[in-house]
């Protein structure tokens, strides 16, 4: 029994022993998956991006004749991912397998990852059973199997954050490159999903009140973020004379809030609106002059159906916390799917109550997760955006479990 626990020990207090497994089964579960349940082509935008890219070296989803309108509305980091694969195994039938291959060992890092950011919070134990319930969290292993960005995302937020927390060991205060690496990971997450634009400012701000950050670090921070994502938005001045960095919005919000929106919200146009669009002139500036339409009709909404409004935001706040009672996702009810995601909710919720609310590194968590379940029930909710929320669920879930532990006076 002795020998047992002092291996165990020995075991959780080897970094590269745990690193080495978690990566391991990490891959494992993911290569599974991805074997009977992976995509297996690029379809739609990516498709039509990537093809307009590697054929006529130009980011665009529509073409007008000879024009090709340079694309504002998805975010570009995402496309030339795909793009670099193309370049280094062709234009091939496997193309997509081998992007999907890439995600699964940046997903089987993230786990190392957020095992990392647990260290901050709780014992090496504990720590390490929250990242064994992360590297097989059904949505989350799902995801890398799928052409989205998705799993990119999730890796760079992960990894923004872990270089965040460590700003309160004074030894990470002093390094210069650290400041380099925490503005340049920004600078490609702003390019890889607008909601990240609110969480990098909250951020900053953040570090400079609590985390006692100088401002000359600050400034460092927010310059080198602006060089990372200078190269696009000098290609979005060369192309609409202004400096722009997404498009969108307009379209975003109508999805969300229209007379037919539910939880997912609604995508298909009424006939008055498809006439409205007909109109738009089709120039290099169609996507931003749509995107004004499209954002008149939310308005317009908006303003005539406010407690519809409400209603649906406290709708999406449950569904993206807890679940979604009438989501028409093809498999969304399996009992691998809804069961996790219905048990880390539940902890979560109660562990919300629970932590130590005097813990700055905790407080920043929470926030961030506060301000991605308040963007997120803004908008048209897809059931993969949970799997952002997730990391803090089962964090909070981790104190939850460690609370009521500590009140039955067990060990941990």
């Amino acid at each position: 029994m002795n020998l047992s626990k002092n291996l165990s020990d020995d075991f959780l207090e080897n970094k590269k022993k745990i690193y080495i497994f978690l990566f391991l089964i990490s891959l494992v579960s993911r290569i599974l998956i991805s074997y009977y349940y992976g995509d297996r082509n690029l379809e739609n935008e990516w498709a039509i991006l990537l093809g307009n890219l590697y054929n006529n070296n130009v980011l665009s989803m529509i073409r007008f004749g000879d024009l090709f309108v340079p694309n504002l509305w998805m975010p570009p980091v995402y496309a030339y991912f795909i793009y670099l694969h193309a370049i280094l195994f062709g234009m091939s039938d496997n193309l997509a397998i081998h992007v999907i291959f890439s995600q699964i060992l940046i997903s089987s890092l993230t786990t190392i990852i957020f095992y990392k950011i647990l260290c901050f919070f709780f014992s090496y134990k504990v720590s390490f059973g929250g990242a064994i319930v992360f590297s097989n969290f059904p949505l989350i292993v799902y995801s890398a199997s799928q052409i989205s960005s998705i799993t990119i995302y999730l890796f760079l937020l992960l990894v923004f954050i872990l270089l965040i927390l460590s700003l309160v060991n004074e030894k990470s205060k002093q390094y210069f490159w650290h400041y380099v690496i925490i503005g340049t990971v920004a600078g490609i997450l702003i390019l890889t999903r607008r909601d990240f634009i609110l969480i990098y400012f909250f951020s900053i701000l953040y570090i400079f009140i609590f985390f006692k950050v100088s401002l000359k670090k600050i400034f460092l921070i927010l310059i080198v973020t602006s060089i990372t994502i200078s190269p696009y938005l000098v290609r979005n001045y060369i192309s609409f004379d202004r400096f722009i960095i997404h498009s969108g919005f307009g379209y975003n919000l109508w999805k969300a809030y229209n007379s037919n929106a539910k939880v997912e919200g609604y995508y298909e146009q009424s006939d008055e609106l498809k006439y409205k669009i007909s109109l738009v002139k089709k120039d290099i500036n169609y996507r931003i002059n749509e995107d004004k339409i499209y954002l008149e009709e939310a308005k317009q909404f908006i303003k005539n159906n406010p407690k519809e409004i409400i209603k649906l935001f406290f709708k999406r706040l449950f569904s993206i916390f807890f679940i979604d009672f009438n989501s028409s996702q093809k498999n969304y009810y399996n009992f691998f799917h809804i069961a996790p995601n219905i048990l880390i909710a539940v902890l979560s919720f109660i562990g919300f109550f629970t932590y130590d609310k005097k813990n700055s590194r905790l407080n920043y968590l929470i926030l961030i997760m506060i301000i991605l379940l308040m963007v997120y029930s803004l908008f048209a909710l897809l059931p993969r955006y949970k799997i952002y929320v997730i990391p803090f669920q089962i964090l909070l879930s981790l104190k939850t479990t460690e609370y009521f532990l500590q009140k039955l006076g067990k060990k941990y």
